[in-house]
């Protein structure tokens, strides 16, 4: 017999190391002579669209086009120490030390630009993509290469470094009270799944995902991270056991290691949340690990809608589920 349930589930994240460990991203920002802002920053990218939206980030601070931005990473040579790929801090917290490196040199463009073009301020000079325009005199202008040259004429290295210092606090020892992360992102996923009570399996067959991301700096890289997220999640609630045993990993291959492939993803429609954060790039929050969190719940509320068992134990096994099934109708 198949039976389907609906279910729920509700997480709050917190973004950073948190607890009052030391969070800090440098980043820095330095025009060229090809008349391009070079980014450096020690982000890495792990497929969660960092490059994409560290630049995006960078050219709104800079006043420039996307194609006006390089940006260096994962070069320990280079590039300042940005902090890890975790916690989901990246967009957060080298975002913002992009952020503040590029406003710091777009200024700085701007002062040089003001004595090239013989203005007596710089409110008057807007970047228009690669050229600096004085408004209503379109016709002075000078290019961000010809501004290079002029920079270096006057002695001057149009190079910015800056970091960025996360807010958090160490909790109380005694009361397990304290601010330990700042921002925190939220998220709801609902999904319906409906359970084989003769088999124990479980298909999930919809999902609706709400997540907070402050501001979508990229909607398309949003809405990719939320179906990879759920998928992960989902992965961790049915399918994902190693099968530790005295300290020996059975499921030690991907043949005995079950990850859902694409046929097992249900139907999804992502709802994206914005609610712009006030110290955020751009209001922009990391939603990295948030993604995966709700779907667990989700899912094993759903099959307890459905079946009436209480799953205690991840992966919600077929073999788990036909014994609690079984010892449910035993005590009835």
């Amino acid at each position: 017999m198949k039976k389907r349930g609906k279910g729920i589930g509700s997480i709050f994240y917190g973004t950073g190391y948190g607890n009052g460990f030391p969070d800090v991203s440098n980043a820095c920002a330095e025009l060229k002579a090809d008349g391009k802002i070079y980014v450096y920053a020690g982000a890495t990218e792990v497929g969660q669209g960092a490059k994409t939206a560290l630049s995006q980030i960078a050219a709104e601070a800079a006043g420039v086009k996307l194609d006006k931005v390089v940006l260096v990473h994962e070069d320990t040579s280079k590039t300042p120490d940005s902090g890890t790929a975790a916690a989901s801090r990246q967009t957060y917290n080298t975002g913002n030390g992009i952020r503040i490196a590029c406003e710091q040199l777009k200024q700085e463009i701007l002062s040089i630009a003001k004595e090239a073009l013989g203005t007596n301020t710089t409110m008057g000079i807007k970047i228009n993509n690669d050229m600096l325009e004085v408004k209503g005199l379109p016709d002075k202008k000078i290019s961000l290469q010809e501004l290079y040259i002029e920079a270096e004429k006057m002695g001057k290295t149009l190079r910015v470094d800056k970091a960025f210092v996360a807010h958090t606090m160490k909790m109380d020892d005694e009361t397990g009270q304290g601010a330990p992360y700042w921002p925190y992102t939220f998220a709801t996923y609902c999904v319906e799944v409906e359970v084989d009570t003769d088999t124990g399996k479980v298909d999930v067959l919809k999902a609706v995902c709400a997540q907070d991301v402050g501001r979508a700096v990229n909607p398309m890289l949003v809405e990719g991270q939320m179906e990879g997220g759920f998928a992960m999640g989902m992965s961790w609630a049915l399918y994902e056991d190693l099968g530790l045993s005295n300290g020996k990993i059975k499921n030690d291959n991907f043949s005995k290691y079950i990850i859902p492939t694409s046929l097992d993803m249900p139907e999804i429609k992502n709802i994206i949340v914005e609610d712009p954060e006030s110290t955020a790039p751009f209001g922009a929050k990391g939603i990295g690990e948030p993604v995966m969190i709700p779907a667990m719940p989700a899912i094993l509320n759903a099959i307890y809608d459905a079946v009436g068992i209480r799953i205690t134990k991840l992966p919600a096994s077929q073999q788990e589920i036909v014994r609690l099934i079984q010892e449910k109708e035993n005590q009835q």
